[in-house]
């Protein structure tokens, strides 16, 4: 059997194992499910009629509800990342010759699973309370590889955070910062309306990209350039997390 076939092998155990552990907590599921669609029916219900976008405020709403997800998400890929090192069983892992990336991918693609799960749940909550995307597969195609990929980079950074973090419950606030980043953006209200100091931060940081990627693609908009930049700030986090994954992992394991 080749290398690469072990590996693959590897990375397919290792994610099995980590959607496994996933359905077993309970608890964190519900949150990383639920918590993202109750986020949405307050901003709507609640700030919705205050808040001026030109359109029907859920409208507005679902893309930065989606990357919410994402942030959820991120924030259990970190805390099952640092639990393993713990707890000893990345140690037992490596004595069987598992792979450093396979163990990390495992906890990556598990939490892509997770996101592709509460992203469907977040869009049939908003198509019931009025959402109407536009229906061109094309558009749809592009709108879904853009959350992938900054799904995939989130939780990829995550993974870093959680081999840095020395606590499951310091793993969790490390990626407060991945959940904040929605709220300086146009997630929830136009950029336009920030305060002058926040909106250079606003609208130059990668959440807004990608919003904007996904509002326009969902709705049948113009997108300019924003998914070109999108996937910029994506595949340069992706690869800078990678990387940092790579050396904190040696480094916690020597």
């Amino acid at each position: 059997m080749s290398e690469l076939t072990v590996r693959r092998t590897q990375a397919a155990v290792m994610i099995g194992r980590c959607v496994r552990l996933s359905r077993r907590n309970v608890d964190a599921l519900l949150t990383s499910l639920l918590l993202p669609v109750i986020l949405m029916l307050f901003f709507v219900y609640l700030f919705g009629g205050a808040i001026d976008t030109g359109s029907a405020y859920v409208t507005y709403v679902v893309p930065g509800v989606l990357l919410l997800c994402a942030g959820f998400g991120a924030a259990g890929t970190a805390v099952s990342v640092t639990t393993d090192l713990t707890n000893g069983m990345i140690e037992r892992l490596r004595t069987m010759d598992v792979g450093a990336t396979s163990i990390v991918a495992g906890h990556v693609l598990a939490s892509v699973a997770r996101n592709l799960v509460s992203t469907a749940l977040v869009l049939a909550v908003a198509v019931a309370i009025g959402f109407r995307p536009a229906v061109a597969p094309l558009r749809w195609l592009a709108a879904v590889g853009v959350l992938l990929l900054f799904v995939l980079a989130v939780s990829w950074l995550s993974a870093a955070f959680g081999l840095l973090a020395r606590t499951p419950e310091a793993a969790s606030g490390y990626t407060f910062l991945v959940m904040f980043l929605p709220y300086p953006s146009s997630a929830f209200v136009p950029v336009e309306t920030l305060p002058s100091w926040l909106r250079g931060f606003a609208e130059h940081q990668p959440v807004t990209s990608v919003i904007e990627s996904l509002r326009g693609l969902l709705l049948d908009t113009p997108v300019g350039s924003a998914p070109a930049r999108a996937a910029a700030w994506c595949l340069g986090l992706l690869a800078l997390a990678v990387v940092l994954s790579a050396v904190l992992f040696r480094r916690r394991i020597a």
